[in-house]
């Protein structure tokens, strides 16, 4: 990640609520996602403006309050940010779509 957050230095102590809401996407059928993933989500997206007086119960809370579909979208938005979309495809596979 490129910047630290403001929240960065409660990661450690929110850990297991970060565990818990990823084993809740896990059940859900969203195995891929880990936490560095969720992480990253919560700090350019539901953080965007850090409080300098927020609590790690605020912080808590927030995590747990994230519905798969809010990383979801987000996840897909940032998706079609990439730089180059059809990279991570064969000649083989953009031929196929093309047809």
């Amino acid at each position: 990640m490129p910047s630290e957050h403001l929240y960065d230095h409660f990661r450690h102590q929110v850990k297991p609520a970060l565990k818990s809401k990823l084993e809740e996407f896990h059940l859900l059928g969203y195995d891929t996602i880990d936490e560095d993933e969720f992480w990253f989500f919560l700090t350019k997206k539901r953080w965007k403006k850090p409080s300098t007086d927020y609590r790690i119960s605020e912080i808590v809370q927030d995590i747990m309050n994230v519905k798969v579909l809010d990383f979801m979208n987000f996840a897909t938005v940032e998706a079609y940010k990439a730089d180059d979309y059809f990279s991570v495809i064969t000649e083989e596979e953009k031929k196929e779509l093309l047809r």
